[in-house]
């Protein structure tokens, strides 16, 4: 068995920044990082956005977690953790011990029951280089999939010039948070470049017709070169079950990330945090909250007692449009849209009992402290006084 201070399981995002915030409080403490990737922490959002207009390179990606006392174990998956003895298995057979641990385990993607192994199920450094090697030879592709990611790489793709179709259940391209008008309008603006939009339909079925898919959802097929899915993940929860600590749609941590044991610790996709700032208990998946949760457990782990109350913010890019959000978007709140330019340029604020949940930033930037100052308030606000409230 090898000892280590500290030990953090798993290699995104969230893991890097906590070696950069133990490093803030202990530069000597011995670090391992297990990830069962081949590659070291890099940025992940990159994936589906700038790669593929050339605005960053692979290389450029790569997170600088190298450094006297760390120690990176790729290609590993940890397969035991013994709470009360303090180690953890890697697949292996390596046991490594530790003072402190972070789960950092990000989650699974979801899995088609009848897709075959040719599906790219979006989400690493090797997925994009699979489909950006089958972009370079093949002309159209499927992406099953309406939400963040599928829309993401639906545009990606048919910016490297792709023949797209994208599939998904829903009624218009991200229904579940967007306004219907914004949805039904980002319908129409794919479509305009040239990507087929079927909403509405279910995959139900795959098969190989030589070299080409045909995917059926019972009412159209449809063929093409690959397919990608896009359709949400599953916290890795296993290793936190198997030590018996708390698991509800993600690792329960308190305010300090801090889980059941007192010496182990989640961040990232994976845990499950309460946001004073909305009142519930959140599992995020993007960026901002990986790298200040992650910097935050960090810092706890050697030895600072910081609370994590930061409300994350994320963002998105479609083609010529973008836009930040933060907090609870749901397109079953009361919303309350604020456009200078219809579906183009705006505000769109999401309400429960008349107070600010969520604020989408429609091609409007630089307001996200604005939009987290206006949520934390927890003011009672009308429309009236949201129209105009925030503009760049």
């Amino acid at each position: 068995m090898k000892p280590h201070k500290y030990v953090i399981v798993g290699g995104g995002m969230a893991a890097a920044a906590a070696v950069g915030g133990i490093r803030e409080v202990d530069p000597h403490g011995s670090i391992a990082v297990i990830c069962a990737e081949k590659h070291a922490p890099y940025d992940r959002p990159p994936l589906s956005k700038a790669l593929w207009t050339g605005q960053k390179t692979v290389a450029a990606l790569s997170r600088d977690v190298a450094g006297p006392g760390v120690e990176l174990h790729l290609g590993k998956r940890v397969v035991a953790l013994d709470a009360a003895k303090k180690t953890v298995t890697d697949d292996a057979g390596n046991v490594h011990g530790w003072e402190k641990l972070l789960l950092a385990t990000g989650g699974a993607p979801r899995r088609l029951p009848f897709a075959d192994e040719g599906t790219i199920y979006f989400r690493t450094l090797d997925d994009y280089l699979r489909l950006r090697e089958l972009a370079d030879g093949g002309a159209s592709f499927a992406v099953i999939g309406g939400g963040f990611i599928g829309s993401e790489i639906a545009a990606a793709l048919a910016m490297y010039g792709k023949r797209v179709t994208m599939v998904f259940p829903e009624e218009g391209i991200g229904a579940r948070i967007y306004p219907r008008g914004l949805s039904a309008f980002l319908d129409a603006y794919f479509r305009e470049r040239s990507v087929t939009v079927l909403p509405g339909q279910s995959v139900s079925g795959l098969r190989r017709d030589g070299a080409r898919i045909a995917l059926s959802t019972g009412t159209t097929e449809v063929s093409a070169d690959a397919v990608v899915a896009g359709i949400g993940i599953v916290p890795e929860v296993g290793l936190a079950q198997s030590a018996g600590l708390a698991v509800d749609n993600g690792i329960v941590v308190d305010e300090y990330l801090r889980t059941g044991h007192p010496d182990i610790l989640a961040a990232g996709d994976v845990a499950s945090f309460y946001s004073p700032v909305l009142d519930r208990r959140l599992r995020l998946e993007h960026e901002d909250n990986a790298n200040t949760m992650g910097g935050v457990a960090g810092r706890n782990m050697a030895g600072r007692t910081e609370p994590y109350h930061h409300l994350p913010f994320f963002y998105s890019d479609l083609f010529d449009l973008g836009y930040e959000a933060v907090g609870e978007l749901d397109s079953r709140l009361d919303v309350v849209e604020d456009w200078k330019e219809p579906f183009r340029k705006g505000v769109v604020y999401y309400l429960r009992e008349g107070r600010v949940r969520g604020v989408l930033l429609w091609n409007t930037w630089g307001q996200i402290e604005a939009a987290t100052a206006m949520i934390a308030s927890k003011a009672p606000r009308s429309r009236a006084q949201l129209v105009g409230a925030i503009s760049d």
